[in-house]
């Protein structure tokens, strides 16, 4: 199972044509393109399931809302979609952005709750060593970089402008990626690539989920 050259030059002509009439022309097409995706999902995701517990999976409307967007062009030129962990002791989501030019696989804490977020904070300045371990891995860093997402200018209420962990206390997203090329996407190894950065992704996803299931003295919080 692979992602097809010719679903790649569509998106690429729809970059090129975001427009109603061009879309609505060839909506046929699009359609056998995204019934070649979801079934690329499905065999992700029964991939994943033999290391990890995935409840579902969903892949993103092309349609974008433009009522509060200064970019009116009407449609998303990509297919993309997450994969959510299952039961309440497996924290995160994994993701997948298939875009010409801007493909990349990672996953993470996009929208933590407040209190989910404030827990992350409150261990972050109890102890950062454990993340930081996770965060220098030699493998994790360079599949990744590292660790992305929004944070406030200064410090969140409550916290210490100057602990050593500020810079990772400021954050409110926790979320990594992985950037392909288009070569690699329409490879035919491309969900082996998926399944092994996912891989490195996991013992993130195993101490978040730690972190998140547990008080500040390491109590279970769930059943």
């Amino acid at each position: 199972m692979k992602v097809q050259k010719e679903t790649m030059d569509f998106l690429i002509a729809l970059q090129d044509n975001n427009n109603r009439e061009w879309f609505n022309e060839r909506k046929s097409i699009f359609k056998e393109h995204q019934n070649d995706i979801k079934s690329f999902f499905v065999e992700v995701e029964n991939r994943l399931q033999q290391t990890d517990q995935i409840e579902s999976h969903s892949i993103y409307r092309i349609y974008r809302d433009v009522r509060f967007s200064n970019d009116k062009t009407p449609y998303k030129a990509r297919f993309a979609g997450s994969f959510k962990r299952a039961t309440a002791a497996l924290r995160g989501g994994y993701f997948i952005n298939i875009e010409p030019g801007a493909s990349i696989v990672g996953g993470g804490f996009y929208a933590p709750n407040p209190s989910d977020l404030k827990r992350i904070r409150q261990e972050f300045e109890q102890d950062d060593s454990e993340i930081n371990a996770i965060l220098n891995n030699g493998k994790f860093k360079k599949a990744f970089g590292g660790l992305m997402g929004s944070e406030v200018k200064t410090a969140p209420r409550g916290f210490d402008i100057d602990h050593p962990a500020i810079n990772l206390i400021r954050k409110k997203q926790f979320y990594v990626i992985r950037n392909f090329s288009d070569k690699e996407v329409t490879s035919p190894g491309f969900i082996d690539m998926i399944l092994d950065t996912y891989k490195t992704l996991r013992p993130y996803f195993d101490y978040m989920s730690a972190v998140l299931t547990t008080n500040l003295d390491g109590e279970s919080m769930v059943d």
